[in-house]
């Protein structure tokens, strides 16, 4: 028996085939490149028509399908919206994909939610009932479990947690991807070290001779390991900010953990520590002495592994 599990995200789209035992036996990775609206849609239904040859490989039939999205998956419309891909607004994924599955079955749900049940089935997760992955990549959202389930809100958009306020006042920037996300995401960062290189005139560091198109989370992560002024500057008020965030997040739910992963934890796996101090300082003083911080030990595969396990679950209810 295999699970065929996708993770897509606002860059690319993974593929994989699993094992009930949670083995990965086959994988893929596709970029996106400029697809958008139902050529991405019309991607993942041709990698199911197309993985025929590749479960003669692993040796057993597709009997159940998950499916990984960025944003907001609506359960009892079968809609997607995510804002990365362009067309994606009330997308109809689950009538598309359930249109080759066949008799297949066929699950869909939030990347934020899959993280954190990935960690939970083959991850950090494991045997905890009370534990919050919180991604940061292209976005921020948080997948949070409480008392062994996911918490999905009344229209299934619990852990949207780019729009947590964390500055003030309000500015309308905050509008179209929320504050967090704003300063802290992985756009967020190359954006705010922009921001300061045209603030400060007498800046005479490696950013000044770089357009401002080549400046990315990663040259801001290089630098800050060689003392760059505005990298050090951006990545301290990025501590700040995913501490606060986390303080937040502790205060509200009292989980056992906090799983960090997403792009962005990366590189910034090693500022746990002080995002930790951070948080310390906000957060409710018993809730955040019993909670333990850290990465998560799929790293980029979260995501993947969680749609397998929404796969075998279908299978099992």
């Amino acid at each position: 028996m295999s699970l065929l599990a996708f993770d897509l995200g606002g860059t690319k789209l993974a593929t994989a085939i699993f094992n009930n035992e949670g083995k990965i036996l086959f994988r893929e990775i596709t970029p996106l490149e400029k697809r958008k609206g139902h050529e991405v849609g019309k991607l993942i239904t041709n990698r199911i028509s197309t993985l025929s040859d590749v479960t003669e490989i692993t040796g057993g039939e597709i009997k159940s399908i998950g499916i990984s999205v960025p944003g907001i998956y609506y359960s009892k419309q079968g809609t997607v919206w995510a804002p990365n891909i362009q067309g994606w607004k009330e997308y109809p994924l689950l009538s598309e994909i359930q249109s080759v599955a066949g008799k297949i079955p066929v699950t869909i749900d939030s990347d934020r939610a899959c993280y954190i049940l990935g960690e939970v089935w083959k991850g950090n997760a494991q045997q905890c009932k009370d534990a919050i992955f919180l991604s940061v990549g292209t976005g921020i959202g948080a997948g949070i479990l409480v008392n062994g389930n996911v918490l999905r809100g009344s229209n299934d958009i619990a852990g949207a947690i780019g729009w947590m306020g964390i500055q003030r006042p309000f500015d309308k920037k905050y509008i179209e991807c929320g504050c967090l996300e704003y300063y802290t995401s992985g756009e967020g960062i190359a954006k705010m070290a922009k921001e300061l290189l045209k603030e400060q005139k007498n800046y005479s560091g490696e950013l000044k001779n770089k357009s401002i198109e080549e400046i990315s989370s990663l040259t801001i992560f290089r630098l800050y390991e060689k003392k760059d002024e505005i990298a050090e500057a951006v990545i301290q008020l990025c501590i700040k900010y995913w501490g606060i965030a986390a303080a937040n997040l502790v205060s509200l739910f009292n989980p056992e953990k906090i799983i960090f992963g997403g792009g962005v934890f990366g590189p910034a796996i090693s500022l746990l520590p002080n995002i930790k101090e951070e948080a310390t300082k906000w957060a409710q003083p018993i809730s955040i002495q019993q909670v333990s911080f850290e990465a998560s030990s799929l790293r980029n595969d979260a995501g993947v592994y969680g749609a397998a396990f929404l796969a075998l679950s279908k299978l099992n209810s």
